[in-house]
């Protein structure tokens, strides 16, 4: 079964051997066969579509079968269908024959639903699509074409920005250039990283999709500044990108920065807990800031870790609620707190064997605006069974939903589909969760350093019960935002 069928970003769509069964929908029926198809058939493409190609059994078309077979798929599967605005699908945005999938896109994003939250934001901001064949290769391996430095950008005044590396994929292009966490950008090939103006096209510069070299211009601790080439290349993340185990008063505390809900997580997931078990951790600090999400049967397995046989015992991790078309669907519609591996390979589950416990009844959970999707699944869920879940950081993005997501004619479209709640019913937290402390990510530190601004405050607090780390959020500057490379090439993880 292809990963980009696999439920991800709030994940679902996974039974009891995390295995995907068939999509209970058929939007659009078959294979559209014939000379003329069925307006919404699938695998009917449009001649210019560049990634027809990766589908072996599909037929030319015109850019209008697509897009009935989208405007169908979203009536059927959609979490608000009842929301979708009219849109006339012959508009020329959505009409260029020689822009397929732009106009796909612009297509997609037009139906989503126009409401908003309490807050006033955007009740579906997270809905996309991706080309098939690369989304298979983001998560099922980690993999993306980048420098491998995260980005984060912080705004200071209308006008001008900031933006330093949050963290280095260890390996990558970058880290082999000498770039650190908190370096500060200059430019990038003469462009300015500080004048907003000038965004679109430093953007196309930090985010490339050839291999040319390019020369970035930062500082670091306020000293001169100076240059690095940097050739991007293919990057495979490290999801635990950094553990340590230390002592801290009569505490073993185990730190654990955890990056991306991806299938290569799994292995290094266990291996971190065997190793903190090993060593009489009786404390977790699990630092999500930068976690996205990803697959939920990752996130199922770590909270079972953390909490423990007896804590989720006969517990829901959680359960998915689809719009009033879906059938019941029992087995894809809960997820448990699986108590063992999968070790996925080319989407099958390819080792059984117990996983390692903390037996936990308390977690810090180190978060911000970048935490998302199976991220926040993790605290809702350990809620849900009484886990106390102290957040320490700043408010997440607030992703209660979830796609199984659908692939046609070599784009994979992942409208929101179901909304997911924990073992007490609980899943409205489309605002995000608010933090018990709040605390500012201090580049100025090393992830793992005592003193850094998010940990510091998380110590506190587990030696302060009642109280949160004073001027702990004084070191942020404006307003701030983790930009990811990996999805949907010049859109990110986090939506603006």
């Amino acid at each position: 079964m292809s990963a980009a069928l696999l439920a991800a970003c709030g994940g679902g769509g996974l039974d009891d051997s995390r295995l995907l069964k068939p999509d209970p929908l058929n939007p659009g029926g078959g294979s559209g066969g014939g000379s003329t198809p069925a307006p919404g058939s699938a695998q009917v493409c449009a001649p210019n579509n560049p990634y027809r190609t990766d589908v072996a059994n599909h037929t030319v078309g015109t850019l209008s079968n697509e897009k009935n077979w989208v405007a169908q798929y979203m009536l059927d599967a959609y979490l608000w269908y009842k929301d979708i605005p009219a849109v006339n699908a012959s508009d020329a945005a959505y009409s260029n024959e020689n822009a397929v999938y732009s106009s796909l896109d612009a297509y997609f994003e037009a139906l989503k639903t126009p409401l908003k939250t309490a807050s006033g934001a955007k009740k579906d901001k997270f809905s996309f699509t991706y080309p098939t064949k690369k989304w298979d290769e983001l998560f099922a391996s980690g993999a993306s074409f980048s420098y491998g430095a995260e980005w984060k950008f912080s705004s200071v005044n209308s006008t001008t920005q900031k933006v330093q590396i949050a963290y280095v994929e260890p390996g990558s292009p970058a880290a082999a250039a000498g770039l650190m966490r908190g370096d500060t950008l200059v430019s990038v090939d003469g462009v300015s990283a500080t004048d907003k103006a000038v965004n679109t096209q430093l953007e196309a510069l930090l985010y490339p999709t050839v291999a040319s070299k390019h020369t970035f211009t930062f500082t670091r601790n306020g000293n001169p500044a100076q240059n690095a080439d940097v050739t991007p290349g293919k990057v495979t993340s490290s999801p635990v990108l950094y553990k340590s185990t230390f002592t801290d008063g009569s505490d073993k505390v185990g730190y654990l920065v955890f990056n991306d809900h991806v299938a290569t997580a799994e292995q290094q997931l266990i291996d971190t807990i065997t190793n903190f078990k090993a060593q009489n951790v009786n404390t977790l600090i699990l630092d999500v800031r930068y976690n996205g999400g990803g697959y939920l049967y990752i996130a199922s397995e770590l909270a079972y870790m953390i909490a423990g046989a007896t804590a989720t015992s006969n517990k829901v991790f959680e359960k998915l609620q689809y719009n009033d078309k879906r059938p019941t669907d029992t087995a894809n519609g809960v997820t448990p707190f699986y108590s063992e591996s999968c070790i996925l390979v080319n989407g099958n589950c390819t080792k059984t064997a117990a996983l390692p416990t903390l037996n936990l009844n308390k977690v810090y959970v180190i978060t911000s605006g970048s935490t998302c999707s199976a991220s926040e699944a993790i605290i809702n869920g350990l809620r849900g069974i009484d886990v106390t879940v102290e957040v320490i950081g700043g408010t997440t993005c607030g992703k209660p939903y979830g796609f199984v997501g659908k692939s046609n004619c070599g784009i994979s479209y992942f409208p929101m589909e179901f909304q997911g709640v924990n073992n007490k019913g609980f899943g409205d937290f489309a605002d995000g969760f608010t933090p018990t402390c709040s605390a500012s990510d201090d580049l100025t530190k090393q992830l793992g350093d005592v003193t850094e601004g998010m940990l510091k405050a998380a110590l506190y607090r587990k030696n302060n019960p009642s109280s949160c780390l004073p001027g702990s959020a004084a070191l942020g500057l404006g307003n701030s935002e983790l930009r990811r490379s990996i999805i949907r090439e010049n859109k990110y993880w986090i939506q603006r």
